[in-house]
């Protein structure tokens, strides 16, 4: 050994202020030991010098602690990690600076340790390292070296946390495994009981628990949304950009009775609250737990920003996809269904042409027929150009004053003769009311929208009827920069095949229809609702649609803005 090494080896620890300080050769054997706590913890140094690590104040997680030995002694370079060390069947947690002892022209042959005991309620149970180069250390100057190294050790414990967390953000746009790993790896890290990852949009008073990490027995609050009244911390917490510790909670509504609480933020707007619940005892959060929380909400403000952003792209593109094989099953749907009624008037007219009727009253029968069928083709047309008029933003409705009695008459004239011709009971219900009753918006696109939605419910109706009635709301609205006193509230109700719960919400979507197997022999285009929601919505009402399931009929109401009502005396 050299008269540098020898020097390092001799050197008077306690007077460097270190509270651990040895060297190892590169075998690992201990050179030269001291450790401020060692007579506490009944430790001897002369047990230690001469002994192997693998011996005796053994690393737990050997094969780390060897890898990071090498590290250093290879690279040339200090490397900053933690470990724990046996010592009488007790794992003692170290936070460690680990530098190569430098010889000119010379391999190392050995390294100097300098550490510091951690809490152990603030590390991790389960040993792990983490290596973090610093600077190099200049080869004639070890006593300044060793100075600086012991003014320095005392970094921030949960380096290796925030890193793990960082890797798992880098590598997941799920929002759900972000939240789920973030408040396990929380967890366990810090001991505490709960940790809670709140989702948090403005101006909201209850907060929902998306994920959390919870220790038996405390009570599980996944899911459960958080009253801020009645948590005054997380109020606290939604008025301050800074973290919230607070060691004694006064309302313990969950048990807690210590928080931290930080907010996530990302483009200044909060997106989150991390809030650390100790229920089992008090405890003080030091300044670095705090930073440690504070340099988390920013990763995670960002993460969960970026992770609902690839949602919202994902559901987008899912919802495109969608949209296109919907489109796809339309046209090729609608192709079938304008082939039919044209290939009917094709077929009757023909008939009549080669004087294939037998008499002039089944000549009578093949011309209403083809009438029938002509009828329906338009019908499916004008379906068709209403959509692509939607789809276009050129739907338009022409506001004036209609009497809505004109409008049942109008459609009990078309829709009363189909439906006595199916058997059905078709009824009209007004209010009872000397009033007369006038609407605003378009007479023509609400008859429409009746005939579409009473077309539809005596398409789907075997037996039973469908009725129609109204009421009146007399509260003022505003529509069409008109004040309005009230809404009518048109309902058509049926006793048909209905629809199943889990269907209804595809409903008023364009292209789509409940089933084509079980509606396709009803024949439509299916764009009957879509087109009735555009066009009540453009008269500033609202259209619903409800069913308790299949066999059990339908109802659909919708609203349309009164102009006024008058008295007929």
């Amino acid at each position: 050994m050299n008269a540098a090494a020898t020097s390092i080896h001799s050197l008077n620890w306690q007077d460097l202020g270190a509270e651990l300080i040895f060297t190892q050769d590169i075998s690992g054997k201990y050179l030269s030991f001291y450790w401020k706590f060692a007579p506490e913890y009944g430790l001897n140094p002369e047990q230690i010098i001469g002994h192997h690590w693998r011996d005796i104040f053994t690393p737990t997680d050997a094969e780390s602690y060897q890898e990071t030995l090498m590290q250093v002694v290879e690279k040339r370079r200090p490397q900053n990690f933690y470990c724990f060390f046996v010592w009488k069947e007790e794992a003692l947690p170290f936070e460690l600076s680990v530098t190569p002892i430098l010889r000119s022209q010379s391999p190392i042959t050995s390294v100097l340790v300098i550490g510091s005991l951690l809490d152990k309620n603030a590390i991790a149970k389960s040993p792990q390292s983490s290596q973090n180069s610093s600077q190099i250390i200049p080869e004639d100057n070890y006593q300044e070296f060793i100075t600086q190294v012991a003014r320095n050790i005392h970094r921030n414990p949960y380096q290796n946390l925030l890193s793990q967390i960082s890797r798992t953000l880098r590598i997941t746009l799920d929002a759900e495994t972000i939240w789920q790993e973030t408040a396990r790896k929380l967890g366990q890290e810090l001991g505490v009981s709960r940790v809670l990852m709140i989702s948090c949009h403005p101006n909201t008073k209850v907060l929902k628990v998306e994920t959390e990490y919870c220790k038996q027995p405390f009570k599980s609050l996944l899911r459960e949304r958080l009253d801020t009244r009645r948590e005054p911390y997380l109020q606290q917490a939604l008025q301050t950009d800074e973290p919230i510790a607070i060691d004694c909670v006064e309302t313990a509504l969950f048990e807690q009775k210590s928080v931290l609480v930080v907010s996530a933020f990302y483009q200044n707007k909060r997106n989150a609250l991390i809030c650390l619940q100790q229920c089992d005892r008090y405890r003080h959060w030091n300044n670095v737990e705090i930073e440690l929380m504070r340099e988390l909400a920013d990763l995670m403000g960002i993460a969960i920003a970026h992770a609902n952003l690839y949602k919202q792209a994902k559901q987008a593109s899912e919802e495109a996809a969608e949209a296109s094989r919907l489109k796809s099953e339309f046209l090729a749907g609608t192709s079938h269904e304008l082939r039919t009624p044209l290939n009917g008037i094709i077929n009757f007219l023909k008939f009549i042409l080669d004087d294939m009727a037998d008499d002039p009253e089944e000549e009578r029968e093949f011309v209403e027929q083809a009438h029938k069928s002509a009828l329906h083709l338009l019908n499916l047309i004008n379906d068709v150009l209403d959509l692509a008029r939607i789809e276009a933003g050129k739907m338009e409705v022409n506001f004036v004053r209609f009497s809505l009695n004109n409008t049942f008459i109008d459609l009990d004239k078309k829709m009363r003769p189909l439906a006595e011709k199916q058997g059905l009971n078709f009824e009209i219900q007004l209010p009872e009311t000397q009033e007369s009753i006038f609407l605003y918006g378009s007479h023509q696109r609400l008859l429409q929208v009746l005939l579409n939605l009473v077309g539809n419910a005596i398409k789907f109706t075997h037996e039973g009827g469908v009725t129609i009635d109204v009421d009146i709301t007399r509260k003022k609205v505003v529509v069409n920069d008109r004040e309005c006193p009230g809404m009518a509230r048109i309902r058509v109700a049926d006793t048909g095949i209905g629809v199943p719960l889990d269907k209804q919400d595809t409903l008023f979507q364009k292209f789509a229809q409940v089933s084509g197997g079980r509606t396709r022999s009803y024949g439509g285009t299916g764009l009957g609702l879509s087109i009735s929601q555009t066009l009540v919505e453009l008269m500033g009402g609202k259209i619903n649609f409800f069913s308790m399931g299949e066999n059990l009929g339908s109802t659909v109401t919708f609203t349309v803005p009164l102009f006024e009502i008058t008295s007929t005396g």
